[in-house]
């Protein structure tokens, strides 16, 4: 089945990012300004740092551009002593949907100064 998952690891602790909230919005008409922003799903990611159910699926799942905002300040003040305003807060991931017979997975590495993402499977 095509489905929009996602996950997130924690690099500073090596442990999954459980309890991280995370976001899906669609971008519609990513080329215009105002750019418009729908909230279509909003998660907090389970003991294994995923998703219980996928972010995006069945017929909701369609070629187009999406963000999803990574909640990663909040969820690094309640696990270590970060500054009061974290060098991270949020971190979005806007990326394209061009083939919705794919499944498409957004893993997020990431530490309190750093992240990584790319294209899993």
């Amino acid at each position: 089945m095509t489905k929009l998952t996602t996950h997130v690891l924690d690099i500073y602790s090596g442990m999954p990012g459980k309890g991280m909230k995370v976001e899906l919005w669609h971008i519609e008409n990513p080329k215009k300004i105002p750019i418009l922003e729908k909230k279509l799903n909003s998660i907090v990611l389970n003991n294994d740092g995923r998703s219980d159910k996928p972010l995006l699926e069945g017929v909701n799942f369609k070629e187009g551009t999406y963000k999803i905002t990574f909640h990663v300040g909040d969820y690094f003040k309640k696990i270590t002593d970060v500054p009061k305003i974290p060098f991270l807060d949020q971190v979005d991931v806007k990326f394209g949907i061009s083939n919705s017979t794919q499944h498409y997975h957004v893993p997020l590495l990431v530490s309190p100064w750093s992240y990584s993402t790319y294209r899993g499977s």
